[in-house]
């Protein structure tokens, strides 16, 4: 091992932090005696599970459960709040935009390094529709679920006092555009939490409410297959919810949703889950791209074609070695992440100790995907459940993957409480401008509400 390597890990989401925990379990001697060091660059201080946003939004659990600490569970690694740039691989460094650079104004910095992980993730996939990055929201950071829940509740609260039947319709209406995991789980866990609100308001009825689906394609959730995603549009149905496939949103602006199958709906509420793509990093580097955008790569999750970069998660095209078609890629989703980020801090750590690296392999075993509480679906394993005992294996499968015992025991906890008493129905929306009372007492103008809020 050469002296003091630096392993820079961009990225502190699934990939980022699995790597980097078990570069410090496999690297131990090496990082005591000064030989190592592990650099992390990333936009947040902590890593969201995924997974648990529709449950955060739905108040089912608390926000701060929802992400992990970096600096607490890296605690052997120094973690740069901020952005990579760009990365010149071939000459080992990397720019970087931190909130010191941005204090300074003496622009970006740049830090070399011997060994290079990316794994930036995904951002949302946005199309150029009128109105959409005005009045739409994502459903991808904790801040954008906590956001929606406390936006739908305050619909709630404008139609309840509202005299202009034009405005509580509006209010009332909430558009989903996107039938993955994201957008079904959203859906289905503020539907039934809204559903639940609603009885605490004197003139708003569940059945006011318009919630409305929208997927280009013909189906929904194909991760659960086809049987389970015609099943989940008929469960949807039976509650009312407006499912529409084949269908796309051509507009939002005005807030008015038009769709291409000539509906019109006046909303307050557009929550855009229509698939991601690859994080503009990645166009900024000097390693190869495949036609998505995603880093070539071999199966022992090295940058093909290069050496001293290695890729997993949503950044990477990694060969599925399992699939009976060659060619086939392993899906971008937390299941196939947690694996590979195992597999690459072994990887790194045998070849920084000039050992063989070993090959990803991992058959995928099947989805789940909850609908509101008691309510899911799920296919593993080739089996297919539905209802109750879905959701209690969605719940399960997801506490024995979120990180560290702490989190576990917190969400278990709370999971528990919640279903002992009753739900919390609140919405903390000054959260959002937090200095606006103090603003108005100090003789400032409260601040104006951005054009995609309510």
């Amino acid at each position: 091992m050469k002296e003091r390597a630096r392993i820079l890990v961009v990225g502190g989401g699934y990939v980022g932090m699995y790597t980097a925990l078990g570069l410090q379990r496999k690297l131990k001697p090496e990082l005591r005696r000064g030989d190592v060091e592990i650099v992390v660059v990333t936009p947040d201080p902590y890593m969201t599970y995924q997974p648990f946003l529709p449950e955060a939004a739905a108040g089912s659990i608390s926000p701060r459960h929802v992400v992990v600490p970096l600096r607490r569970v890296l605690d052997q690694c120094r973690v740069v709040i901020g952005e990579a740039a760009s990365i010149d691989h071939a000459k080992r460094t990397a720019t970087l935009t931190t909130l010191a650079t941005e204090e300074e104004g003496t622009g970006p910095e740049q830090i070399t390094y011997d060994e290079l992980v990316l794994a930036p993730g995904s951002v949302s996939r946005t199309l150029p529709i009128p109105g959409l990055a005005e009045y739409a929201i994502g459903f991808k950071t904790v801040e954008e679920a906590i956001g929606l829940r406390n936006h739908v509740i305050e619909q709630m609260d404008i139609a309840s006092s509202t005299r202009d039947p034009a405005i509580r319709d509006a209010a009332l209406t909430f558009v989903f555009v996107g039938g993955g995991y994201a957008g079904v789980e959203a859906l289905g866990e503020l539907e039934d939490m809204a559903r639940y609100a609603a009885r605490y308001y004197h003139n708003v009825k569940a059945d006011d409410m318009k919630w409305i689906l929208v997927e280009a394609s013909n189906r929904i959730l194909p991760e659960v297959g086809e049987d389970m995603g015609k099943y989940t549009v008929t469960q949807l149905r039976r509650r009312n919810i407006d499912v529409r496939l084949e269908t796309r949103l051509d507009s939002c602006a005005d807030r008015v949703a038009v769709l291409s199958d000539g509906a019109r709906f006046p909303t307050r509420t557009v929550v855009w889950t229509a698939g991601v793509k690859p994080h503009p990093v990645l166009a900024a580097t000097d390693l190869p791209l495949n036609e998505r955008g995603r880093l070539k790569c071999t199966a022992q999750l090295t940058v093909d074609g290069t050496t001293h970069a290695w890729a997993a998660g949503d950044a990477a095209a990694v060969p599925d070695v399992t699939a009976a078609e060659p060619g086939t890629e392993t899906a971008p989703n937390a299941q196939h992440a947690v694996r590979q980020a195992k597999v690459l801090a072994d990887n790194i750590a045998r070849s920084l100790r000039g050992q063989s690296l070993e090959t990803y392999s991992h058959k995928y075993v099947g989805s789940v995907a909850s609908l509101g509480l008691h309510k899911g679906v799920a296919f593993v394993y080739g089996r297919k459940l539905k209802g109750y005992p879905a959701w209690f294996m969605h719940r399960v499968y997801h506490l024995s993957r979120v990180p560290t015992f702490n989190r576990k025991a917190r969400v278990l906890a709370e999971w528990i409480l919640s279903g002992l008493f009753k739900r919390e129905i609140v919405s903390l929306g000054s959260l959002e401008h937090p200095r606006a009372e103090f603003e108005l007492a100090a003789g400032g103008k409260p601040p104006q509400n951005p054009k995609g809020s309510s």
